[in-house]
């Protein structure tokens, strides 16, 4: 049996309560590491995302819990009310020096999570200048996406490129999320392949075996010759959900089954509630708790994965483990050559159609809500894969080893 670390620092900008995003993966990372005996704390923020605002009952500049008996330290950050480049740059930078100011103890490892990037690089600093081993987990590539978004030559994209390239390989190991990301971290941010592990994410949903999913559709006031199309998570830019809310307005306007429902919240939610007001094929739902999530998934037909054109390699939508765990279809609007396109094709457990073309979403949507067996068969497909490829106990021992392997 492996000797436990005795002490394990985890650093992360988000952390349960948020139930979208990051958040639920560190959690339960940690919490798995705590059950396979290892000391973990964490240091983390004040709970703001997917709402952009702190919640009720947390105040002051700092605070200590016990979430699931883990011991949480929670530090005072800015939250922008409009969570746009310069301001969620700020959340970081306060975030990470409040994280850098407060005691660590004496941790074998730690562990930062990124995003935040910035937050993560105080924290990589100090950790080097005190001689603490550290690790990184890179859920997003900050300068990947600046590259699709202000183009590779921008300014702004080689100085990224130059600061994640510094902070990843200041740490002892970088963890990623997908084999393109390993690709641009050792190809393009020149990390040394050695330190680079690949580490999948999991499905977070809990689906219990018993499920009502007629008393479900009911309660969320779906009817049965509805095609429910729905897409959960963030609502932010690079969703580009304005998408969808046209391919909506073509189903009212042709009269069509098809029935489209935005879960979550993000800083784009209400510029989507207000172009989408008066299309009665569209209807938004604010973020559930996990029971809420996992039933609101199972009681849909079809599952929504939708980015901008310019969206390839910068992240992997985590709602896709959650998706796959369902055993219903997905439908991605993406560009071909993107890593949630590459996800599709690996699992056979959805179609890929042309990003901000709304009518070829809607006739993708309308196609597997009348070919059930189709429809059934690449749900069936998603789920297989998901418990070969995405299961949260074998990526809890895989962090586990790469962790041991810092101590």
């Amino acid at each position: 049996m492996t000797e436990p670390l005795s002490a394990v620092l985890v650093i992360a900008l988000n952390y349960a309560p948020e139930p979208t995003g990051n958040a639920p993966y560190t959690t339960k990372l940690v919490e798995g590491l705590c059950n396979q005996g290892h000391d973990v704390r964490v240091l983390t923020g004040y709970p703001h995302y997917p709402w952009w605002k702190v919640q009720e009952g947390y105040t002051g500049l700092s605070r200590v819990e016990f979430v699931n008996d883990v011991p949480v330290r929670r530090v005072r950050h800015t939250v922008p009310a409009v969570p746009k480049t310069i301001s969620r740059l700020l959340m970081e930078f306060t975030f990470g020096l409040h994280a850098v100011s407060v005691r660590w103890g004496e941790p074998d490892v730690v562990l930062v999570v990124s995003p935040a990037l910035f937050s993560s690089g105080l924290a990589v600093l100090r950790a080097r200048l005190q001689g603490k081993r550290v690790a990184i987990w890179v859920q997003d590539l900050y300068s990947r996406g600046l590259e699709e978004t202000a183009g590779r030559r921008s300014l702004m994209s080689r100085a990224m490129r130059k600061v994640e390239s510094a902070i990843l390989a200041a740490c002892g190991s970088v963890t990623v999320i997908h084999d393109r990301f390993k690709a641009y971290v050792v190809n393009e941010l020149r990390v040394p392949e050695t330190k680079v592990h690949v580490v999948r994410n999991w499905s977070h949903v809990r689906l219990p075996s018993k499920f009502d999913r007629a008393r479900a559709r009911r309660s969320l006031g779906w009817v049965d010759d509805e095609v429910i199309a729905l897409h959960a998570g963030n609502m932010g830019v690079k969703q580009g959900l304005e998408n969808v809310v046209e391919a909506a307005r073509l189903a009212s306007a042709l009269g069509s089954q098809v029935k489209f429902v935005l879960l979550g919240d993000g800083n784009r939610r209400a510029a989507l509630e207000e172009a989408g007001a008066g299309i009665p094929n569209l209807t938004f739902l604010r973020p559930m708790d996990d029971a809420g999530y996992s039933a609101a998934l199972r009681a849909a037909d079809v599952l929504l994965v939708n980015e901008l054109a310019d969206v390839r390699e910068m992240s992997v939508p985590s709602k896709l483990t959650s998706y796959f765990a369902t055993g219903l279809p997905v439908v991605a609007a993406t560009h071909e050559e993107s890593a949630t396109s590459d996800e599709i094709r690996l699992s056979e457990g959805g179609v890929r159609v042309d990003p901000e073309r709304p009518s070829v979403l809607l006739r993708a949507i309308e196609t597997l809500g009348t070919d059930l067996e189709r429809a059934a068969k690449l749900g069936a497909n998603g789920q297989s894969y998901a418990s070969r490829m995405l299961s949260a106990e074998a990526a809890i021992t895989a962090h586990e080893r790469v962790l041991l392997s810092q101590a």
